[in-house]
C-alpha cells in the first residue's frame, strides 16, 4: 500500500469515528432528512387510515398427556406421548391445508366475499382491470382461453383455502401442551367461527384418523391371523409327520430310544454286578478246593440245604457206626451196612459239592451271557440313537419353525383382540380448553404501533436518504477532498459572489468577479487570488515559475475567472503580468477583457502582426492581455509550433508572470501541449459540481505529459455551506475570520 492509499484508509477510518463530522453531515442534509421523513410518515399515516380493521379471535386446545389404562394400544394406535416434537407436529397439522379445506367446507367460506375475491365489488379501477383481463383472455386461443366450470370452481376453492391459511395461525403456548389457534377476519363473528371451527375440525380429524387406522388394522390383522393360523397348522403337521416317519417317539419328555438306552444301562450295571459276584463266589470255591480245604469249611457248601441234610445223615451214621463198632465186629452186617451208608453219604457229599461248583459255573455263564446280550443291545440302540440324533436336527428345526409361527400367531391374535376392543374405546388425544369469543376491538391496524413504527421508519428513511446521497456525491468540496481524492495540494478556495437576499425583488445581479477584485481588494474573494499568487511564488523559490497554465477538466469550472482574477491581483501588486487566451474555441478571456480586439495570438504566431500591436491593456489594472481575435482560419498544431515556444520565451523576458488561459484538458488536446511547455499548471475545479472521478482523469492526463501541477483551486465556494463539510477545513471557521475582510 502506497502513502496515498494509506492516507485515504486512515482518513476513512477517522471519518467513521468522527461523530462531529456525522453531525455536520446531518445538519448539511437536514432539509432532505425532514422531506423524506415527512413523506414516509405521511405514507404510514395514510396507509393506517385506509386499512380495513381486522379482528382476531382465539381458541385453545390441549394435547392430552395421558395413557389409556388396561389395554395396550401401542401396537396399532398409540396415544400421543407428551413430547415437545409431538406437540410441534400437532401444531403443523392444525396449520395443514387439509384441515383448512375442512374448515372451508364446514363454514362454506367460498360464499364469503372476504375470502372469495370473485364475489367482491371490484370498484371502478378494479372493473377496469377485470375488463382488461377479459379482453386479453378473449384474444387467447380457445383451448387455453380459461378453465372449464369444474376447474374454475376448484380453483376458487383452492384460493379460498390459501387465504384462510394466511388468516389463521397456530402456536404453542410456551412449553405447555396447549396450542392457541387464532383467526383474523374483517367480521368479528366470522373470526370467532373460524377459530372454533379449526379446533372442532382438528379433534374430528383425530377421531377419523383413529377410526380409519383401527378399521384398517382390524382388516389387516384378521387376514394376517388367518394366514398365520394355517401356517402354524401346516408346520405342526410337518413336525408330527416327520417324527412318525423317523420313529422319533417321545417317552416322558425324551425320545423312546433314549429311554431304552437309559433302561439298558441300568440293567447292564446290575448284570455286571451279578456277574462279578458269581465269578467271585466261583473263584473262591475253586481256590479252596484246590488248596484241599475240607468241604465242611467252604461257605458255599455250608449254605446248601442238601449238604446240611447229608452232613446230618453222615453224623448220625458215624454215631451209629461208633455204637455198633463198640458192640460188633467189623464184619457185622449192621456195621457193614452202616459203613456202606457212610460211604454212600460221602459220595453224595462229593457229588453235591461238585453240583454246587457246577451251579456256580452256570450262574457265571448265565450272567456273562446276559451282560453280553445287554451290551449288544445297548450298542445297537446307541447306533440307532446316532441316526436319530441326525434326524433330530431336522426335527428341532421343524419344531422351532412351528414354535416361531405359533408365537407370531399368538401375538397377532392378541393384537387383533386389542384393536377389536379399541374400536369401541377410541378417543381424541386433545380437548378444547377454551372456545373463541367475539372480539370487541380490532387487532389491526394498531394505530399507536403504526405511528411509532412510522416515526422510526421515517427517521431511518431520512438517514438512509442522507447516507445514499452522501455515498453518491463525489463532488469536490473541501481541502480534504482534494488531497484525498486527487492526491494534489489544495491552493485556495475562491468564495462565491452572491447578489444578496433581496436580489430577486430588487433586480440586483451578482457582482462581476473580474471587477470585484478591483473594487474590493480586501475581500475574501481577492484574498483567495493572493493566496494563489503566493502559492505560485512559493513553488518557484529555487527556479522562478513565470509561465503558469490555468486549466480544468470540463467547461464552466472557472478557469477563465481564475486567470483574470489572478492576473488583476498580481498586477495590483506591481507585478508585470500578462494573460494569454489559449482557448481557440470559446475565447472567454478575450470576450471579457478585450472584446474589441482585431488581432491576437493567432496573428502573432503566424507573423502577421507584432506582439506589441496584438497586446491589449486591462482597463482597470496594468494587466496585459494577449487575446484571440475572431478568425475563421486556425493553423493546425498551433501550440506544437516553434513559434509558440519562442513566444513563451519572449513573454518570460518581458513579464514576471505569464498566465495561460487554456481550454478544458479532457475536451481539447492542445491543453496538454501547453501544460507541458508551461512552468506550472493550476487546476481549477467547481465547488460542489466537479466530480472527483473526472478531476482524477484530468490530473492523470496532465501527469501523462509530465506537467508540473502546482495544485487545485476550488471556484465558486459557498462559504456558509462549506462549514458543514468538515470542521477541520478553513471554511468551517469562515464566520470567525470573515471580519478580516471588507466583504
Amino acid at each position: 500500500m502506497n502513502d496515498a492509499d494509506h492516507r485515504v484508509s486512515q482518513d476513512s477510518g477517522e471519518e467513521l469515528l468522527d461523530l462531529r463530522g456525522l453531525i455536520e453531515t446531518f445538519r448539511r442534509r437536514i432539509g432532505l432528512f425532514f422531506a423524506v421523513a415527512a413523506l414516509v410518515l405521511l405514507t404510514v399515516v395514510l396507509f393506517t387510515l385506509q386499512t380495513t380493521p381486522l379482528y382476531t379471535a382465539s381458541s385453545s386446545v390441549m394435547i392430552e398427556n395421558r395413557e389409556s389404562p388396561g389395554i395396550d394400544f401401542e401396537a396399532v394406535m398409540s396415544g400421543l406421548p407428551p413430547d415437545s416434537a409431538v406437540v410441534d407436529t400437532e401444531v403443523e397439522i392444525i396449520e395443514s391445508r387439509s384441515l383448512a379445506e375442512a374448515v372451508v367446507r364446514s363454514l362454506n367460506l367460498t360464499a364469503v366475499p372476504e375470502f372469495n375475491r370473485e364475489l367482491e365489488d371490484p370498484g371502478f379501477f378494479g372493473g377496469l382491470v377485470d375488463g382488461a383481463k377479459s379482453f386479453a383472455k378473449g384474444l387467447m386461443p380457445g383451448e387455453i382461453n380459461g378453465p372449464d366450470a369444474f376447474d374454475a370452481e376448484q380453483l376458487a376453492f383452492e384460493r379460498v383455502t390459501a387465504r384462510l391459511i394466511e388468516a389463521t395461525d397456530a402456536r404453542r403456548v410456551g412449553l405447555t401442551f396447549v396450542v392457541n389457534i387464532s383467526a383474523t377476519s374483517r367480521n368479528p363473528r366470522l373470526a370467532r367461527d373460524i377459530a372454533n371451527a379449526f379446533a372442532d375440525q382438528y379433534l374430528l380429524a383425530q377421531l377419523e384418523a383413529k377410526f380409519t387406522a383401527t378399521e384398517r388394522a382390524n382388516e389387516w390383522l384378521a387376514g394376517r391371523v388367518e394366514s398365520l393360523r394355517e401356517d402354524v397348522r401346516a408346520k405342526e403337521r410337518a413336525v408330527a409327520n416327520y417324527r412318525a416317519q423317523e420313529g422319533l417317539l417321545d417317552a416322558q419328555g425324551s425320545s423312546l430310544t433314549e429311554q431304552q438306552i437309559s433302561d439298558l444301562n441300568s440293567q447292564l450295571v446290575l448284570q455286571r454286578a451279578e456277574l462279578a459276584e458269581a465269578q467271585a463266589r466261583l473263584d473262591n470255591v475253586r481256590q479252596q478246593i484246590d488248596r484241599g480245604v475240607s468241604p465242611d469249611s467252604i461257605g458255599e457248601v455250608l449254605r446248601s440245604d442238601v449238604i446240611r441234610d447229608l452232613r446230618a445223615q453222615y453224623s448220625a451214621a458215624i454215631s451209629r457206626r461208633s455204637e455198633l463198632a463198640s458192640r460188633y465186629g467189623e464184619r457185622h452186617p449192621e456195621l457193614v451196612t452202616v459203613n456202606r451208608e457212610i460211604a454212600d453219604i460221602e459220595t453224595q457229599l462229593e457229588q453235591e459239592v461238585a453240583r454246587i461248583v457246577m451251579n456256580l459255573e452256570n450262574e457265571v455263564n448265565v450272567a456273562r451271557n446276559r451282560v453280553a446280550s445287554l451290551s449288544g443291545s445297548l450298542g445297537q440302540l446307541r447306533s440307532e440313537l446316532v441316526e436319530n440324533n441326525s434326524a433330530l436336527v431336522r426335527l428341532r428345526e421343524l419344531e422351532r419353525d412351528a414354535e416361531a409361527s405359533r408365537a407370531l400367531f399368538e401375538s397377532f391374535l392378541g393384537r387383533f383382540r386389542q384393536t377389536d376392543e379399541a374400536s369401541t374405546l377410541t378417543d381424541a388425544d386433545a380437548r378444547i380448553v377454551a372456545t373463541a369469543s367475539v372480539p370487541v376491538s380490532p387487532s389491526a391496524p394498531n394505530v399507536m404501533l403504526n405511528l411509532a413504527l412510522g416515526v422510526v421508519l421515517a427517521g431511518l428513511a431520512g438517514i438512509g436518504a442522507i447516507f445514499v446521497l452522501e455515498m453518491m456525491d463525489n463532488a469536490l468540496r473541501t481541502e480534504a477532498d482534494v488531497e484525498r481524492d486527487l492526491n494534489q495540494p489544495h491552493i485556495a478556495s475562491i468564495p462565491r459572489l452572491k447578489a444578496g437576499p433581496l436580489s430577486r425583488f430588487t433586480g440586483r445581479e451578482a457582482p462581476n468577479p473580474a471587477r470585484f477584485v478591483v473594487d474590493k481588494p480586501l475581500s475574501s474573494f481577492a484574498e483567495a487570488f493572493r493566496t494563489i499568487r503566493s502559492a505560485i511564488r512559493m513553488s518557484g523559490i529555487d527556479t522562478p515559475l513565470k509561465t503558469v497554465a490555468i486549466t480544468s477538466a470540463l467547461p464552466g469550472e472557472g478557469k477563465t475567472t481564475t486567470t483574470l482574477g489572478l492576473g488583476r491581483v498580481s498586477a495590483m501588486a506591481q507585478t508585470r503580468v500578462v494573460a494569454v487566451d489559449c482557448d481557440l474555441r470559446r475565447r472567454l478571456l478575450s470576450a471579457v477583457a478585450a472584446p474589441d480586439c482585431t488581432t491576437g495570438l493567432v496573428q502573432v504566431l503566424s507573423g502577421d502582426v507584432s506582439l506589441d500591436k496584438a497586446m491589449a491593456r486591462d482597463t482597470d489594472t496594468t494587466l496585459d492581455i494577449l487575446p484571440l481575435a475572431e478568425t475563421n482560419f486556425t493553423p493546425r498544431d498551433l501550440f506544437e509550433s516553434d513559434a509558440f515556444a519562442q513566444l513563451l520565451e519572449e513573454l518570460k523576458t518581458r513579464y514576471d508572470l505569464v498566465l495561460l488561459d487554456t481550454a478544458p484538458i479532457l475536451a481539447v488536446a492542445d491543453t496538454r501541449t501547453i501544460a507541458r511547455l508551461a512552468d506550472g499548471v493550476v487546476y481549477a475545479a467547481l465547488w460542489g459540481k466537479s466530480s472527483a472521478g473526472v478531476a482524477r482523469t484530468a490530473i492523470q492526463a496532465l501527469q501523462s505529459v509530465r506537467a508540473n501541477i502546482l495544485g487545485v483551486v476550488l471556484n465558486n465556494v459557498d462559504m456558509n455551506a462549506q462549514r458543514h463539510y468538515g470542521y477541520a477545513t478553513s471554511g468551517y471557521y469562515y464566520q470567525a475570520y470573515r471580519k478580516y475582510y471588507s466583504e
